[in-house]
């Protein structure tokens, strides 16, 4: 077995994931299952056609050389000759039989090309353009466009979570089979603050903090790691040293832990391994590998392997000095390199699609609850609530109630306690669906537990075209708020981040609607250039520095930093920027106030520049004056003279009165003529000693005064309009970090014109600062903004869902304790919060289900194995798979369970699935109405076009045809009747459809959820 051999077959099982046998998570999971039926493939089918391709190639060219250097040998003696053997013509095929390659020769170098290309791309689980025309010399892909922004990752989805860094909890138990909780987590490194770059050569890993490697908290033992620069060190060997720091640690509060983390946990590989040591792999290795999906794996790498055989093989640069003879050499290695390269991409290729399969699919709703303020629950569930010791312990936590004892009449008194129905059964939240005539118009909004890209992407049918306002606070990137990125592609991991979200996001934005990105320096430039490329220079408004920070923030560069920006697009044809309130020295200038508004007396005559009567003649005009009383008389322009040709004469008691300052200088009426007649109330003549004047109410524009571009108010002090409103209403900041203003927050959605029934979306929602500035605008004037926050990890609980509780039910918070007794709260409140399948659970709840005869018959086929491998093992081994919707799963809707992540990476559980409410977000549906007829649901509501839709589900186990058929004639429902433009329902059915407008709801459940298109 030759060195090029060895190398490309260690290659082939790192970038098919076989050297990676140990791990039992995601794509690693599914690829040891076939890992020896892979490795089999590769070495015994697939890589030995290199050999039986050159089996020919080279000996035939040898053989053809010597039966034309015999023939030539031959002919010379026949010609007479003097010296056969060393004729000119036999001396050359002599030579060329001396540079014949043989079959060997050329077969290592096709192995070594082929490792040299796959190599080249392939980055620990990754593929990254790394496209060369020649050494150092990179060629970037180019489409005639004005501007092409490019980066190493533009081509990739960015899918991997900060939640899988900070923290990796798993279960270990005792020997009385108590489940004992541990928690891998990363702590706040010493190094790389300020944004001070590694070294070069040095990668940042994950490493355990030697001076405190073990912490107990909550109950939980705290396995402490950072992730630094470590110089030239490997994973595995700081895995090991973990291991060994850890065991070494001798202090008895700890001892019956690591006695547990002791466990034998042997592979097939490491006989002798712990269970530390498989959950520090598990751990690091969920973090360092698989950063990206290729959004066309397969398009990309032919591309790039044509690149590489005309430059690096062919090398066409150098054709004109080349003997023909070489280049046939060239042309058939190219062959050969190209046919196994294409069958290696188009494995490559099923692996990385499958994952952008799932990547991409719309997920499903794990679960589905609503915070719903007292006065919007039927009276018959307060007893249900009164009885909820849960709910009780919860409102005492959140510091909205003092006392155990909750009775009616409490109740009575608090209409505005927020209820979760996360507490009670699912019989409490259908009934309470079932109270509401048209529920999503009552809806203040939808919270989603979910990574953004897959919550965006779930979203667009329901939300497309409607959303008005978007306000994002994306992770600046610089060391307070970093991304997790491939080491030297950090702005390129984060470009990659917020583009996709980008495109997705400007999907369900309105024709009249903005966005606002708030940034830093550190990715200003790059968002900038993002927005341009996604939004279009052309509707970039502005660009505020908002003074965030005023007592400053140091940073490496010597500078003490002090500001943010905030970046403001419009995403529509009409859109428009909206104004802000006037406050300090702009409000004072407008002492006044009437029916009207706001208003400032002022000289009726104007002064200044561009106030004389050669400059606007129209605006000299007579004004008859009798005392105070004042009128403008008829008139008509003679454009010729270009004057006014006065058609009115004054009366005996009326004084002309024209706009002629004290030096006699004619200037002009500050407005026209026709609109003085209009606004004449708005005018008053006022006689003094000294002179006569005409005062005119000035008003300004009543919505406000026009954004600036520098905002240096105190308010904008995220240290105290954020981090300490924040502490007010939790009692503490330990949930979230870095928190924004609150007023920065408000304003910022003030400038993006959002009125009073417009939507307003955030998709890096954080602790809820949007959602509060959203309700703080609705009580400053009655109205009913919408949101819709997404964010993901512990603090969604912790953090942004007790915080809008709260700021529902009081704007007067301290410490945590409400000082109003909730006066100030919202007049009614109702919140959707959904969690979504993450694209993890949906690796996890793969499951293989072969059909034997199936498999057997494709091994009996070479042809059929080869296209199997090459094409579909994937989707055809994975079919049946829940997260691939298994349709089986329709049969009894109610019950269905996924295998879903609990609080954190690593622990899971079997998790009610709710397809109704997934189903109703996948068709867009604007919820009107719910029944729960027990094995029955219904659900009506109008869909994106709409058009009024009806929704059936049932237990097909207890349901059966005629059940169906005879409960629908009991709800007065007729297919045969245009009442409904659409009906769905599960299962097959027998109902008399003239119209043909009843759909199976599995087979559209499907299409609406893979029905998805590449961002």
């Amino acid at each position: 077995m030759s060195e090029s051999y060895k190398k490309l077959i260690k290659t082939l099982q790192s970038m098919f994931e076989m050297d990676k046998a140990d791990l039992d998570f995601g794509i690693y999971r599914i690829m040891n299952q076939k890992r020896d039926e892979i490795n089999r493939f590769l070495e015994n089918d697939l890589l030995p056609q290199v050999k039986n391709a050159f089996s020919n190639v080279g000996n035939d060219s040898k053989a053809d050389l010597q039966r034309q250097l015999t023939a030539e040998i031959e002919q010379a003696r026949k010609y007479g000759a003097p010296d056969p053997e060393n004729s000119p013509a036999v001396l050359e095929i002599k030579k060329k039989l001396e540079n014949t390659v043989d079959g060997t020769a050329l077969e290592n170098e096709v192995f070594s090309r082929l490792q040299t290309f796959f190599s080249r791309y392939y980055d620990k689980g990754d593929f990254i353009s790394q496209r060369r025309y020649k050494a150092d010399t990179y060629a970037i892909p180019y489409q005639g466009e004005e501007v092409k922004l490019y980066w190493a990752n533009h081509d990739q989805y960015y899918i991997k979570s900060s939640e899988h860094l900070k923290d990796y909890a798993f279960i270990a138990k005792d020997p009385n089979n108590q489940e004992i909780p541990f928690r891998i987590h990363l702590i706040e490194a010493d190094t790389e603050k300020d944004n001070v770059k590694a070294k070069s050569g040095e990668e940042r890993r994950f490493v355990i903090d030697s001076d405190n490697p073990l912490s107990i908290k909550d109950g939980e033992l705290l396995i402490n790691f950072q992730f630094i620069p470590a110089g030239k060190k490997k994973q595995d060997k700081l895995n090991d040293e973990a291991v060994k720091t850890i065991f070494a640690v001798n202090d008895s509060q700890f001892s019956e832990w690591l006695t547990l983390l002791e466990t034998p946990a042997p592979t097939e590989k490491n006989k002798n391994r712990t269970l530390l040591e498989k959950h520090l792999n598990d751990y690091t290795a969920r973090n360092t590998f698989d950063y990206f999906i290729h959004k066309d794996l397969g398009g990309f790498l032919n591309r790039e392997l044509d690149f590489f055989i005309k430059n690096e093989v062919i090398h066409l640069d150098d054709l004109d000095d080349t003997a023909f003879e070489l280049t046939q050499l060239h042309l058939n290695k190219a062959k050969i390199i190209k046919s196994i390269a294409l069958k290696m991409i188009q494995m490559l290729s099923q692996i990385e699609d499958f994952q952008k399969k799932l990547w991409l699919k719309k997920k499903f709703i794990t679960e589905s609850n609503y915070l719903v303020s007292i006065n919007l629950v039927p009276d018959a569930l307060l007893s249900d609530i009164i009885s909820s010791e849960s709910q009780i312990s919860e409102w005492k936590k959140l510091g909205l109630i003092v006392s155990d004892d909750i009775t009616l009449e409490l109740l009575s008194s608090k209409q505005n306690l927020i209820v979760d129905t996360a507490f009670f059964s699912i019989e409490f939240k259908h009934k309470l669906l079932s109270s509401f005539d048209d529920f999503d118009d009552v809806c203040d909004g939808v919270l989603i537990k979910s990574e953004n890209f897959q919550a965006l992407n779930f979203i667009e049918n329901k939300f497309k075209d409607k959303i008005k306002s978007i306000y994002i606070d994306p992770p600046y990137n610089t060391s307070l708020s970093e991304i997790i990125y491939k080491n030297s592609y950090k702005h390129s991991s984060w470009l990659s981040l917020i583009s996709d979200r980008l495109k997705v996001a400007k999907k369900l934005a309105s024709k009249s609607s903005n966005i606002c990105m708030t940034i830093d320096d550190y990715e200003l430039p790059f968002l900038t250039s993002i927005g341009h490329n996604i939004f279009g220079e052309e509707n970039h408004h502005s660009t505020a520095v908002i003074r965030s920070k005023p007592q400053g923030r140091p940073s490496s560069s010597g500078f003490s930093v002090n500001h943010e920006y905030a970046i403001f697009y419009g995403l529509g044809d009409s859109s428009t920027v909206g104004r802000l309130p006037r406050v300090g020295s702009k409000a004072n200038r407008y002492p006044e106030k009437d029916a009207k508004g706001i208003f400032a007396w002022s000289n009726f005559r104007k002064s200044g520049g561009d106030s004389y009567r050669s400059d606007r003649p129209k605006s000299y005009y007579p004004v008859y004056l009798d005392g105070k009383n004042l009128r403008i008389p008829q008139m008509e322009w003679d454009e010729a003279e270009r004057n006014w040709i006065i058609l009115e004469k004054p009366l005996p008691a009326e004084e002309v009165f024209y706009p002629i300052d004290e030096l006699g200088k004619e200037r002009v009426w500050t407005i026209s003529r026709d609109r003085a007649i209009e606004e004449s109330d708005d005018l008053e003549v006022r006689i003094t000693d000294k002179d006569t004047q005409i005062q005119r109410k000035y008003r300004p524009n009543q919505s406000g005064s026009l954004p600036g571009t520098w905002w240096d108010d105190a308010k904008y002090s995220a240290s105290e309009s954020g981090t300490k409103v924040l502490q007010n209403y939790l009692g503490s900041t330990d949930s979230f970090s870095y928190p924004k203003s609150i007023h920065a927050t408000s304003d910022c959605l003030r400038v993006l014109d959002l009125k009073k029934e417009d939507i307003c979306l955030d998709f890096f929602a954080g602790s809820g600062t949007t959602g509060q500035a959203v309700m703080e605008l609705n009580r400053l004037d009655d109205g009913h903004r919408k949101f819709i926050l997404v964010e993901m990890g512990e603090h969604f609980d912790s953090a942004l869902k007790a915080r809008l509780i709260k700021a529902a039910y009081s704007t007067s918070w301290k410490n945590g304790q409400c000082l109003d007794a909730g006066e100030s709260a919202l007049p009614k409140f109702l919140i959707n919060y959904i969690t979504l399948e993450s694209y993890e659970d949906s690796l996890q709840n793969l499951r293989s289900k072969n059909n034997e005869t199936e498999l057997q018959l494709i091994h009996e086929n070479d042809n059929l194995k080869e296209d199997y491998y090459l094409n579909y093992w994937l989707d055809l081994d994975y079919r049946q798979s829940d997260s691939l919707l298994n349709i089986n799963s329709f049969e009894q809707p109610f019950g269905f369970k996924m295998l879903i992540s609990a609080g954190s990476v690593g622990a899971s559980q079997q998790t009610e699935v709710d397809l109704i409410s997934t189903f109703n977000y996948l068709l867009g549906l604007h919820l009107k109405s719910f029944d729960d007829f027990n094995d029955v649901i219904t659900i009506t509501g109008l869909n994106p076009k709409n058009e009024l839709t009806l929704i059936v589900w049932r237990n097909q186990t207890k349901i059966s045809n005629d059940k169906i058929t005879s409960f629908l004639e009991k709800q007065g429902i007729n297919p045969k009747d245009t009442e409904f433009e659409h009906i769905y329902i599960n299962g097959d059915h027998t109902l008399d459809d003239p119209h043909s407008k009843v759909k199976l709801i599995e087979a559209e459940f499907k299409r609406l959820m893979f029905d998805v298109q590449d961002v």
